[in-house]
């Protein structure tokens, strides 16, 4: 099994998603794959508050230096990156979140939008 993450921000339903995408590639740029998923369930649990203070709040609690971690998220870096995940997920039939694509040598299946466990249980099993 091979996990691929791309980032699919719905901006039409949540204004900041963009940003915080970015921001979560200056964390993990700055302290690593760990505190990429940490800082990432932190901007899942504050998304009715998602601003730059709160960018910056929750990098520094998880210690990441706060002029680095201004400096790479003022800096831009990150922006064509999370546009061509977005990109990409909308050219493969993405039109929520999570969006997934299950691949075998028999062929591939989309899957949009938080569906049952048994459907991706009967979509793997069709592909095995």
């Amino acid at each position: 099994v091979a996990w691929v993450y791309r980032h699919f921000p719905l901006t039409s339903i949540h204004p900041n998603a963009t940003e915080a995408a970015e921001a979560s590639l200056c964390v993990a740029e700055l302290e690593g794959n760990d505190a990429f998923w940490t800082y990432g369930d932190a901007l899942f649990a504050a998304q009715q508050n998602l601003n730059q203070n709160t960018y910056i709040e929750l990098a520094t609690n998880l210690g990441v230096d706060e002029e680095a971690f201004r400096s790479c998220l003022d800096s831009g870096k990150y922006t064509e990156r999370v546009e061509s995940d977005a990109a990409e997920a909308l050219g493969g039939g993405g039109r929520g979140t999570p969006f997934s694509v299950l691949v075998s040598d028999k062929g591939f299946v989309r899957v949009s939008g938080a569906l049952p466990y048994d459907y991706f249980v009967a979509a793997i099993e069709e592909l095995l």
